[in-house]
């Protein structure tokens, strides 16, 4: 599926820094976010800044270029057999539509992976009512039973049934929301297959540097 040049597989050595995610989940990342630091540590943590920026926040003319830059390593790292037969599902923003401050930023990523010919990006699950954002109150993350109880299956975009099923996020963390995902997609579509795809993974900073990786 992925060429190896660009993405890398969620393996037993990095399995342990996402709890929530078993060996039976296929998931692959580009890069490496470094949690509690800044925009200004990395060129990830740049780039997610960027892409996460809302309307009227100061820089939000970056986002766009931070949704054709997360979509390009995709583009590269993915067969296009692959994703010539895959539908693509962008994990849901934690506001739910209808909500202002609804940001479809995965959507569009999805979307540009290529744009001819068109891929298969469907919004399959969908929130029923708005969160805190997970990054915005790390003290307070949802859970995997928290998410299933507001995701919900779009069923006005379930036909044609998928052959099988990309999930993509910006930033695997514990691996709740793709958990969560792939149970309700499950549910729905039985013995699918389905991987995860994320722009990073999110590691800690070393205690003994405080240098970017």
């Amino acid at each position: 599926m992925a060429n190896g040049l660009r993405l890398r597989k969620i393996d037993e050595h990095s399995r342990p820094d996402h709890f929530r995610l078993s060996g039976d989940d296929e998931c692959f990342f580009v890069y490496e976010y470094t949690s509690r630091q800044n925009y200004s540590f990395s060129a990830t943590n740049s780039l997610i800044s960027n892409l996460k920026k809302k309307p009227g926040s100061r820089g939000y003319s970056h986002k766009l270029d931070a949704i054709g830059r997360s979509a390009r390593p995709f583009r590269d790292g993915i067969s296009p057999e692959w994703l010539d037969g895959a539908t693509l599902v962008p994990v849901p923003p934690s506001k739910a539509r209808g909500d202002p401050a609804y940001d479809d930023r995965m959507t569009q990523v999805c979307r540009a992976i290529r744009g001819t010919p068109p891929l298969d990006v469907r919004e399959l699950v969908v929130q029923r009512g708005s969160l805190a954002a997970a990054h915005e109150s790390p003290s307070n993350r949802p859970s995997v039973e928290d998410l299933l109880r507001v995701y919900e299956i779009d069923e006005s975009l379930v036909s044609p049934a998928p052959r099988w099923i990309g999930v993509f996020d910006d930033v695997l963390t514990a691996g709740t929301h793709f958990v969560a995902l792939k149970t309700i997609l499950q549910g729905r579509f039985p013995g699918i297959s389905i991987s995860g795809f994320f722009i990073a993974r999110r590691i800690f900073p070393d205690p003994f540097t405080q240098s970017p990786a």
